[in-house]
């Protein structure tokens, strides 16, 4: 093993890579060690890490809709060539750079060893598998640094099964980024998987007031619109034609007796908004005109400059008057945009302008719950209370092959399987929501009955997203069930396997026990108990 370029050793150094300077000091740790320093100059790319790469091993995307699943050195990924068009940034920040390559995003881990940087605050990390080696870089991206700034932490640890190096790397990083975990864990209902962006304002009424009448079955806490209220994208505070003021849609949940929630993509605005037109310097620019990001709403989607004061006054304001108007619960979408190289009032890296990004909503929130989706995770970990940690459910179980090529209700459930030791230690696990009705839906009844139970053991937020007036008294006593099963202490075996997992919950009202889950398309065995395909089983009470 190689650390910037020589021998690892204990102790301070300081070097030279290129334009820039290193001081680097290795300090050991449970385990294994960490490697700390501060960085000055211009940077770029640098090598912090070099090694014998693993015959298997599990990677990780950088953001909450790409994987963390099983992968070797031979692997390729050939369907990211057509997703990069339309969304050149949704899978790297480092545009078409590894679409051929076999890469990881903070971490990577394998059985006795992870590799993981306990934070992303300036630089972006990554691995990187180059010929028959590992590779870790630190990605500064353009920026430079008259004064030394901070390295972002690496660690090196070593031990038991990847499931035990998984959580020893989770609980570092937990305690690098200080992070307090919210004392609430949200039950409620979102609009999207049933409604889409065809949500209209009596489909709020009707699901809100049968959401009131059935609380005793379904007890929400929150209820949450999501997208299709809004006049465009990046036009937060103009509702649709047909729909009350957003203070009116607030009071319509407020009064019914639940917290308020609503969905934005804070950090985005289509070509056809009026944000664009009446501020078009306000995006990530290139070549002076606001730059592409994605293709998203059939439209082009720009990236908001994070780094200019009217800019931070427009995102403070918009999330000062939501709250204003009376939500308290904020779901915020889309944000890996923003993470876009580009042109910005400030030379800082992407990163940085990201979390100012983030620091900002929060100092207009305050306490009220903020849940990130389609965001960097490494970069979000302190700055939000909840993550959605996996691809977009939907009310079918799995049409294609890759998880680069959701949604699907498979890969959903198995992102929230395979970082559940992100839970409680990064923020609240978002596996996203449960569907539970049996009608305009493709998903079998041991397949709902599954991701709702395997919610719960997991101790995750609980989100249902229903045409409420569907939903019987088996859909609902199955919520109950779901709902039983939190509050211990989860965690989750098999994440080198393939498809068979074993969530184990202790300390919880529901005592200890182990719920079996089979993914796969053919019967298994696990623990002693025969679980058909796409099921699961209490294993032990």
């Amino acid at each position: 093993m190689q650390l910037f370029g020589k021998p690892v050793r204990l102790g301070r150094s300081v070097r030279r890579l290129g334009k820039a300077r290193l001081e680097v000091g290795v300090e050991k740790a449970p385990a294994g060690f960490v490697v700390r320093g501060t960085i000055s100059g211009r940077p770029g790319r640098i090598e912090v890490l070099r090694l014998p790469v693993p015959l298997a091993f599990l990677m990780n995307n950088w953001q909450s809709w790409g994987p963390t699943q099983k992968a070797s050195p031979a692997d390729a990924f050939p369907e990211l060539e057509a997703i990069h068009a339309a969304s050149p940034y949704g899978f790297s920040p480092l545009l078409g750079e590894m679409m051929r390559r076999v890469w990881s995003d903070y971490f990577i881990a394998w059985d006795g060893a992870c590799l993981g940087f306990l934070a992303s605050r300036i630089a972006h990390p990554f691995f990187v598998v180059e010929g028959a080696e590992l590779v870790g870089y630190l990605e500064y991206f353009e920026a430079e640094f008259d004064d030394a700034v901070p390295l972002e932490p690496l660690a090196v640890l070593r031990g038991g099964p990847v499931e035990d190096v998984l959580e020893s790397y989770a609980g570092l990083v937990k305690r690098e980024n200080r992070v307090r975990v919210s004392r609430w864990n949200p039950v409620g209902w979102c609009s999207w998987y049933h409604y889409f962006g065809r949500l209209a304002w009596d489909d709020v009424v009707k699901n809100v007031e049968t959401a009131r009448k059935l609380r005793r079955d379904l007890p929400f806490e929150v209820f949450q619109v999501d997208d299709g209220y809004e006049q465009d994208i990046g036009d937060w505070l103009k509702a649709k034609p047909g729909y009350p003021s957003l203070e009116g849609l607030a009071r319509a949940i407020t009064r019914r007796g639940f917290r308020a929630g609503i969905w934005t993509a804070p950090f985005s605005a289509a070509e056809t908004s009026d944000v664009v037109a009446g501020h078009p310097d306000w995006m990530v620019a290139e070549d002076g005109r606001p730059k592409f990001c994605h293709r998203s709403w059939n439209r082009t989607i720009h990236a908001l400059d994070l780094t200019r004061p009217d800019v931070q006054s427009h995102v403070f304001g918009l999330f000062t008057a939501l709250k204003k108007a009376g939500f308290d619960y904020f779901k915020i979408d889309f944000l890996f945009g923003s993470t876009m190289p580009g042109a910005r009032s400030r030379k800082v890296t992407p990163i940085q302008a990201y979390r100012e990004g983030l620091r900002v909503i929060r100092r207009a929130v305050g306490s009220r719950f903020i849940l990130g989706c389609g965001a960097p995770l490494l970069p979000s970990v302190g700055l939000v209370d909840g993550m959605r940690i996996g691809e977009d459910t939907a009310p079918y179980w799995k049409t294609r092959p890759s998880p680069f090529q959701g949604p699907n209700a498979y890969f959903a459930l198995k992102n929230a399987l395979m970082r559940q030791f992100m839970h409680r230690r990064f923020w609240l696990n978002d596996p996203d929501c449960v569907l539970l009705r049996d009608r305009d839906i493709e998903l079998g009844r041991a397949e709902r009955e599954l991701y709702a139970l395997a919610c719960g053991a997991l101790d995750n937020m609980l989100i249902d997203s229903d045409d409420l007036s569907l939903l019987g008294k088996e859909e609902r006593r199955l919520f109950g069930r779901a709902l039983g099963l939190r509050g211990g202490t989860s965690r989750v075996t098999g994440l080198l396997g393939d498809d068979l997992y074993t969530i184990r919950s202790t300390g919880g009202p529901a005592g200890d026990f182990s719920l079996g889950v089979n993914l796969g398309d053919r019967p298994a065995d696990i623990g002693g108990t025969a679980l058909a395909p796409r099921s699961g089983a209490i294993l032990q009470g």
